[in-house]
């Protein structure tokens, strides 16, 4: 076995060899390392809107579902409008004059046309979601958050359910926002 070839350096050379390589390292970590967010939090904040919102859209969230517990497992009843019997549109109907003192037209085909279009990705609590599935040709439910919602099902009566590509995600069809915007801001 040969021995190692031996590497002659001075020391100032190691120096310079140490600090440059130090120097990398710090200015890796310097680009590498996030900024910190600001305007996030409740006090203090740059940007208080931001959690205002987060806090409204919290608050709409708590609400329905609170309203949800009174009406769960309500039977699906087509043409219904209490607790006896509720369809989709009747059930949303109920809840947003319940809960937000909104009168809204009793049939989807017009609860469509309510409001202002959303895109998926920007649904917030409160939303109108609406659906064509092939039961029937439309059905409504109230966005909560986290892809879930609440609706009158015609096997299951009111639930919440969740917008997945399993099932109703592949039967989404358009949303529409109704509460003003001061209930978000």
């Amino acid at each position: 076995m040969k021995p190692a070839p031996k590497i002659f350096c001075s020391d100032k050379s190691l120096n310079l060899h140490g600090l440059f390589v130090l120097a990398v390292i710090f200015l890796i970590s310097a680009c590498a390392t996030p900024p910190k967010q600001s305007g996030v939090t409740t006090t203090g904040s740059a940007h208080p809107k931001v959690a205002k919102r987060d806090s409204a859209g919290a608050e709409i969230e708590k609400r329905l579902r609170g309203e949800y517990r009174h009406w769960n497992g309500t039977r699906h009843r087509l043409g219904g409008t209490g607790s006896r019997g509720i369809d989709c549109s009747g059930f949303v109907k109920a809840v947003y004059k319940d809960v937000f003192n909104i009168d809204l037209p009793r049939t989807t085909r017009a609860q469509v046309g309510q409001g202002q279009p959303v895109p998926f990705g920007k649904l917030r609590a409160g939303d109108l979601v609406f659906f064509k599935p092939p039961s029937y040709p439309r059905h409504v439910g109230i966005y909560l958050g986290r892809s879930e919602f609440v609706h009158a099902s015609k096997n299951k009566g009111v639930t919440l359910s969740k917008i997945d590509r399993y099932y109703w995600g592949k039967y989404y069809w358009t949303a529409r926002r109704i509460l003003p915007a001061s209930d978000h801001h």
